[in-house]
């Protein structure tokens, strides 16, 4: 046998292993697949509805009751009738599959499997039915029974305490006799047959005891809040309110005792809502009431504190508004004496008239509100508030006056300080002039001259305006500063200048060493034209030591340095 015939061979063998092993397998999966049919056969079947129909078709039902049962013994027995058509389709696939005729058993396995999944749903939900039907009977009995004595005992709490519900007593006793022709029609249905209908009616009856019983409790609470605790406090509100207006206590517009009718008023709603157990109306109606009542509580509270506040503090208010008038009558005096010499540049005269009418209408005010206390018809607590804002008020106007009358104060010190200071400033630059004349020198430079005429000018403009009928003594301070700053500058000048002068002489002398030195000799020559023709003892200083600091590196920093030396010993 060539080796092409035995891989053919082989292949062949192969071939026919996996089939059979395939075949196998499908017979087997088939076969649990029909016993699992069988066993949902089976269990419809045990189920043995037809039993149940019998017993149902004895209990004679009627109404809603009667129609389920014909609607749903009518599906059973529609589904009923395939079921020897799915045993037979069971069998043949048992019998095709034993035999290795797989795919005819499959066809009937298939067919089966779609008239169980048609027909199973039916049979459930018919088994349920059925059984409901059946111990609808038994339930409903023991469901009325139990809701008959919920019902009677409710009834017996409804009479024990009836003056606790008194204002829906009637609405009660209408809605229990509703319940009790429930009971009637429940007991008639089951006599009659139809358990179905007699279950609604026990359930809305259920329904309709936990709503009345839920309710009982807050219709209790609403009642006795409505005609005890809100009628106390209201009669409460409008004897103290009474007695607060005898006491001649003030309430403004405010009518408490319409506001008191408007709350009888809501509760007289309020308790009409409760009559016909609307329990969410009658809510809202009663946080009405309690908002109201409340707030005339606060209301009252409110001006019975604020009165002692007011009692106390008349008298005192009095006194320091009379105070503050006169304080602010002796500022603007004493402001209007002090501007016919000095210019109040920061507007304090005004100031202070403003100040005093806002005391004035505070006082006015004042008198208005001790007016109507004494006719009975102050809001103490209004007036409170008013003069609490009055006495803060009044500690900052007189901490503001203190502060006007402070800073004027300072103006005639102020103007002895600046004729002072002219006359300083006069002696001190007069010093400068003479002690830089001294010098020797062969003249003053003309930027000194400036500088000097400059400040000469400042004093004597700054003399002049102190000396006017109304003075400007913000400006004048300015100007001082302004001429203390250049006295300083104009001191130190004229010390650059002796300095620059002293230290060229001193220079000049140490030069002739460098005779000899052309360079020097000739920076002699150009520093002294800047000293003796153009009065430029910087420039001269400058041209000499640079020169000087040449021909011997250092020698002019010894000079500079013993100058200063000797300088500062004759200070000390």
């Amino acid at each position: 046998m060539s080796s092409t015939q035995s891989l053919l061979l082989i292949t062949l063998i192969i071939t026919i292993i996996v089939v059979v092993m395939a075949m196998l397998l499908i017979n087997r999966r088939q076969l649990r697949d029909i016993e699992e049919l069988d066993n949902e056969l089976g269990n419809m079947e045990d189920l043995h509805l037809e039993r149940a129909i019998g017993k149902l078709d004895q209990m004679e039902l009627a109404g809603e009751s009667l129609a389920t049962l014909n609607t749903w013994k009518k599906s059973y027995q529609k589904a009923a009738e395939l079921f020897p058509e799915i045993q037979r389709l069971i069998e043949d696939g048992a019998d095709e599959n034993a035999r290795y005729r797989l795919v005819k058993s499959h066809q009937s396995i298939k067919q089966a499997r779609e008239l169980v999944d048609s027909v199973s749903e039916d049979v459930k939900n018919s088994s349920d039915v059925f059984t409901q039907l059946l111990e609808s009977n038994r339930e409903n009995k023991a469901q009325y029974d139990e809701l008959m004595q919920s019902y009677r005992e409710i009834r017996k709490e409804i009479l024990a305490d009836s003056f606790d519900y008194s204002v829906a007593l009637e609405e009660i006793e209408n809605r229990l006799s509703a319940m009790e022709e429930d009971f009637a029609q429940a007991k008639n249905l089951s006599a009659q047959g139809d358990h179905v209908e007699a279950k609604r009616v026990l359930s809305k009856i259920r329904a309709d005891l936990t709503a009345l019983k839920t309710k009982l409790p807050e219709v209790k609470e609403d009642q006795h809040d409505l005609q005890t605790v809100f009628a106390d406090q209201l009669d409460e509100i409008a004897a103290g309110y009474k007695e607060m207006r005898d006491a001649k206590y003030g309430f403004g517009s405010l009518d408490v005792l319409l506001e008191i009718r408007q709350s009888n008023d809501q509760i007289d709603r309020s308790l009409a809502a409760l009559a016909q157990l609307d329990l969410e109306e009658t809510s809202k109606g009663m946080k009405k009431v309690e908002k109201e009542i409340k707030t005339l509580y606060r209301i009252l509270e409110k001006e019975y504190k604020a009165r002692p506040f007011v009692e106390k503090n008349q008298g005192k208010l009095q006194r320091l508004l009379t105070h503050q008038q006169t304080v602010s009558q002796q500022l603007i005096k004493k402001l209007r004496h002090i501007d016919e010499s000095y210019e109040l540049t920061h507007g304090e005269l005004d100031e202070s008239r403003e100040l005093e009418r806002e005391v004035h209408k505070m006082d006015s005010d004042y008198i208005r509100a001790s007016q109507r206390i004494a006719d009975g018809r102050a809001v103490y607590s209004e007036v409170q508030d008013d003069w609490i804002k009055i006495l803060g008020r009044l500690q900052e106007i007189g901490k503001r006056q203190q502060e006007l009358s402070e800073a004027v104060d300072g103006l005639y010190e102020a103007e002895e300080v600046a004729q002072r200071s002219i006359k300083e400033f006069k002696q001190q630059v007069s010093l400068v002039y003479r002690h830089l004349s001294r010098q020797n020198l062969p003249g003053i430079p003309e930027g000194f001259l400036q500088m000097y005429t400059l400040v000469i000018n400042e004093i004597s403009k700054t003399s002049g305006e102190l000396n006017q009928v109304r003075i400007n003594m913000e400006k004048i301070s300015e100007e001082l500063v302004q001429i203390s700053d250049d006295v300083d500058r104009l001191q130190r000048e004229a010390e650059d200048i002796i300095s620059s002068a002293n230290l060229f002489e001193l220079t000049m002398q140490y030069s002739n060493k460098f005779l000899d030195n052309e360079t020097v000799v000739r920076a002699r020559r150009n520093a002294m034209k800047l000293y003796d023709r153009d009065y430029n003892y910087k420039d001269a200083l400058d041209t000499i030591a640079t020169a000087v600091e040449r021909a011997e590196p250092g020698s002019y920093q010894r000079i500079e340095n013993a100058y200063y030396q000797e300088q500062k010993e004759l200070i000390d």
